[in-house]
């Protein structure tokens, strides 16, 4: 698979990498066995990241990325993240002595020394102008305790002030067919910043598979049920912020125009093929939404005649569902 540099960290990483929030929780039950044969469908298919957070099951997706790595020669690239074990509404809560605990408490769950990197977990916007938050970053660096650090953003505008720290060297941020407003400012900014980009939600939980109809449900302990109008954190991560519905018939157009390409890797390569984008984080639950995933970095980049179908399709069924700040 094609590996791009991860910013200045010195990794280079696959352009189709595995987000991991489905192996720890809030996506309905994924138990041990198949949390590992997914691991291992993409380890073993050329990812060369893995992308995990404290809480995602509180602490059971690192737990299970530590386990599934125990037996490999090759280590890949593991990204996590902390801060979303505070109220995630209180900025006095980021504090050296909370974020030391959080990666002394990953680094355990992970089983190293030293975490490749730590990102800010879409904490208050405050965060992310706080210069006590990067000081103390900056000395777990030197320290050992982290290799590198970046942040996770919901919005354009908190990861415009991250960029303004020369320690930042990674931006996750949700990207997708359906979420634009990236390409227009932070990832150009980004990329002369020589900082890596991962984008997440890039299915739009799903949506862009064009698997699902207005009848679909899901199960009570998935966020597509729970958090559809942000019940319990930001609703733009819960189907990139667009009512079900409506993305629903969007998605049918899309389907319409991937043709003959599978809808969600024609999605994933839409986000690959967008400059400044280094990896394409998606989640799975089975080994076969793996190889799905995956299988967008075989396919060639969109035709002119596709992208502009896939612009019209955001203009005319979209941008109105999208809150500005996104």
């Amino acid at each position: 698979m094609e590996q791009r540099p991860l910013g200045r960290t010195g990794a280079d990483v696959s352009v189709v990498g595995l987000g991991t929030w489905q192996l720890g929780g809030d996506w309905g039950d994924v138990d041990d066995d198949s949390a590992a044969d997914v691991l291992d469908a993409a380890l073993d298919a050329g990812v060369t990241l893995l992308d995990t957070a404290d809480v995602y099951g509180d602490g059971r997706s690192e737990e299970r990325i530590r386990r599934a790595l125990v037996a490999r020669s090759e280590r890949p690239f593991v990204a996590t993240k902390a801060g979303r074990r505070a109220d995630p509404f209180e900025a006095a809560q980021y504090t050296p002595e909370n974020l030391r605990a959080w990666i002394d408490r990953s680094r355990r769950n992970l089983g190293v020394d030293t975490l490749d990197l730590v990102q800010l977990h879409c904490p208050p916007t405050a965060v992310y102008s706080d210069q006590r938050v990067y000081d103390a970053l900056d000395s777990f660096v030197e320290d050992g305790a982290i290799a590198a650090y970046g942040v996770s953003v919901e919005t354009v505008a908190e990861g415009l002030t991250a960029l303004q720290h020369p320690g930042v060297q990674t931006i996750q941020v949700i990207l997708n067919v359906f979420r634009r407003k990236p390409l227009e400012e932070l990832l150009p900014a980004a990329a002369k910043a020589g900082v890596g980009i991962l984008a997440r939600v890039p299915l739009a939980s799903g949506l862009l598979t064009g698997k699902y109809d207005e009848s679909t449900t899901f199960p009570a302990d998935d966020h597509r049920n729970f958090n559809r109008h942000g019940e319990a954190f930001d609703v733009g991560e819960t189907f990139a912020g667009v009512p079900f519905e409506v993305g629903v018939a969007a998605a049918r157009e899309v389907a319409a125009i991937a043709g003959d390409a599978p809808t969600a890797a024609f999605a994933l390569r839409w986000v690959i093929d967008q400059p400044g984008v280094t990896t394409v984080i998606p989640g799975a639950r089975t080994v076969e939404q793996v190889r799905g995933n995956v299988a967008a970095a075989d396919l060639p980049p969109l035709t002119d005649a596709q992208l502009s179908d896939l612009e019209r399709v955001y203009d005319e069924r979209i941008r109105a569902h999208v809150h500005d700040r996104w």
